[in-house]
């Protein structure tokens, strides 16, 4: 499992904009099990947990409660450090991946909408929780999100 990027967000990104200008405004959603083949795929599950800015209510299309990103430097993109990204569990399980999502949170199948796929963790992975032990009615917040960029 690893990163994996939507048809959308890599046309978005080519045609129209950054990654932090599609993103900002976004919301992330951490499933149980393994990772679509595509972030063109549905989720195929409901999610675990849905991280907005310190467990608010994300509203598709309205900027409350809407995750930001900081600068970019030396090809990484972390959160904005002033906000805590957490998320009061809707289900109890372990989480296994996370899927990034623009303001309209367009969930199923889509080749048009940019999405991130990732890998969840505690030490490891790219979105960083403090357990990956979910448990409903329970808040998890984010460790650490960097979108890192290779040189090559």
């Amino acid at each position: 499992m690893g990163v994996r990027l939507s048809t959308g967000l890599r046309n978005g990104i080519l045609a129209t904009g950054s990654f932090k200008s599609i993103f900002n405004n976004g919301v992330i959603r951490v499933f149980a099990g393994s990772q679509p083949t595509s972030a063109d795929d549905t989720e195929g599950s409901s999610p675990l947990l849905e991280i907005t800015v310190s467990s608010g209510v994300f509203t598709p299309g309205s900027t409350d409660n809407a995750l930001q990103f900081g600068d970019a430097a030396a090809g990484s993109m972390p959160k904005l450090s002033s906000q805590v990204w957490s998320g009061l569990g809707l289900l109890s399980g372990t989480a296994g991946w996370f899927r990034l999502y623009a303001n309209d949170r367009t969930t199923g199948p889509s080749a048009t909408a940019p999405r991130l796929d990732g890998v969840c963790g505690t030490g490891s992975g790219q979105l960083k929780l403090a357990s990956t032990a979910i448990v409903a009615g329970q808040t998890t917040t984010v460790d650490s999100f960097d979108v890192v960029t290779p040189a090559s």
